[in-house]
């Protein structure tokens, strides 16, 4: 085990309560890592060996590095920002029996609802305010101490609690935020913690999410539990990989060294953090917006490059679309296919649907498994059981957009979508490994 990458990792995941801070956490490692962001309202200039990165919505990124002798595909890996939480509504405030204030939330994805209740919770997202030149910006906030809690019903005023039960949203998932002397006091939080006055507040969207640290547990403390390990873990593993498989580009200092270090690289690498995957990627930040393809065919027209040379490069391509998998359950062992089963700390999940919810097939599959081998780490393969439907991920919808040859792959985890997910503590490093050989090539 890999203390350092698991302490990297579980400082990724607890700084990164929403998609705004995971991305703005991207960013400023890039930066670090002398990469330059480019705007998608402004002209592009690139250059060869260059490295560069552009935001969409603050929730979305591509980065990517112009190979120094010419391009003949791309290699990109995609993962996805957003988790599923509960997004506050406008107007927020909710009194309850003239006693409490609660507030108003709406289901953002597909949760798990029981472990939402009676834990610390808080609020983290965005706010948008006019500048002094009359633009519109954001604003991270955080609001990093306990704030609300769900409270469960008694079991003596709900017998049958225990004998299944159905979450009625708006009903039972409001979370309370204080008696009444917290009225009108919300959004007065909320301003503090961006550090703006309440009434210059145009617009927000914020979310609730669990306030528990990341824990390493086990025996042999080979597990890791934390909020948003779907698909925050692929996102830190994929951008771990990339920052190693490029950490040469630009930076030769001889002829010799630079034709040594460019001898192979012909692909030009991409890495793709997307938003909005958990509520189907259809937005203009999403797997199937014009995001990735804007982003490409700008490079390709920013070096020269006609359209024609841009479809030839893609099908030269290949992608990597890194979103969890489910790891077989040490309670509901049945509930996984009879014979494609992984186990946490087992390795890479290499993820099969028949019905192309994955659009893994044979040709991605041995490329992928080339890549594994090449890293030197483990391969497991997930399928659904034949009679149960599954999820699906951004690999199938982003080829819509930008069609290549896709493998779907994940980590494995329990309790997906849960506010508190649990992966094995080898695995990430797994990844990063097998992305450093992806990107290098």
């Amino acid at each position: 085990m890999n203390q350092m990458i698991i302490k990297e990792l579980s400082h990724f995941l607890e700084q990164s309560p929403t998609p705004f801070h995971a991305i703005s956490n991207i960013s400023d490692i890039l930066l670090k890592n002398n990469y330059t962001q480019l705007h998608e309202n402004q002209k592009w200039q690139i250059k060869k060996g260059g490295r560069y990165f552009v935001i969409r919505n603050g929730s979305s990124i591509v980065a990517f590095v112009i190979p120094a002798d010419g391009m003949s595909g791309m290699h990109i890996m995609a993962s996805h920002s957003d988790s599923p939480a509960f997004k506050i509504k406008e107007n927020p405030e909710l009194d309850a029996d003239g006693h409490y204030i609660r507030l108003n939330t709406e289901r953002y994805g597909g949760m798990l609802c029981a472990p939402w209740l009676d834990r610390p919770l808080s609020v983290a997202g965005r706010v948008i305010v006019k500048d002094k030149h009359n633009g519109y910006i954001s604003k991270l906030v955080n609001v990093d101490r306990d704030l609300v809690l769900i409270p469960s019903l008694a079991i003596h005023m709900n017998r049958d609690a225990n004998n299944g039960y159905k979450y009625n949203m708006q009903k039972d998932m409001l979370p309370l935020y204080g008696n009444l002397t917290a009225k009108d006091s919300f959004m007065k939080i909320i301003a503090e913690s961006a550090g703006v006055q309440k009434e210059d507040i145009l617009g927000h969207d914020l979310f609730l999410y669990n306030r528990q640290k990341t824990s390493v547990w086990g025996g042999s403390e080979e597990f890791i539990s934390c909020g948003r390990l779907d698909d925050l873990q692929c996102v830190f593993a994929s951008l771990s990989g990339f920052l190693a498989g490029t950490a040469g580009i630009g930076q030769a200092t001889t002829a010799s060294e630079k034709t040594e270090r460019h001898r192979s690289r012909t692909h030009m690498p991409v890495l793709c953090v997307l938003d909005n995957e958990e509520v189907g990627s259809e937005t203009k930040q999403g797997a199937a917006s014009t995001f990735l393809y804007d982003t490409l065919t700008r490079i390709h027209s920013s070096l020269g490059y006609t359209q024609e040379d841009y479809l030839i490069h893609l099908a030269d391509s290949f992608m990597i679309s890194a979103d969890n998998a489910h790891a077989v359950h040490p309670n509901h062992p049945d509930k996984a296919d009879l014979s494609n089963r992984p186990y946490l700390n087992g390795g890479i999940v290499l993820k099969f649907n028949g019905n192309q919810k994955y659009c893994t097939d044979g040709i991605s599959a041995a490329m992928f498994r080339d890549i594994c081998k090449q890293a030197g780490v483990p391969v497991q393969t997930f399928t659904n059981r034949s009679d149960m439907t599954g999820g699906s991920t951004l690999g199938n919808i982003s080829n819509t957009r930008v069609a290549l040859n896709t493998a779907d792959i994940g980590l494995p985890q329990l309790a997906m979508h849960s506010p508190y997910e649990t992966a094995g503590i080898l695995d990430t490093e797994y990844l990063i490994k097998a992305s450093e050989i992806f990107f290098k090539a």
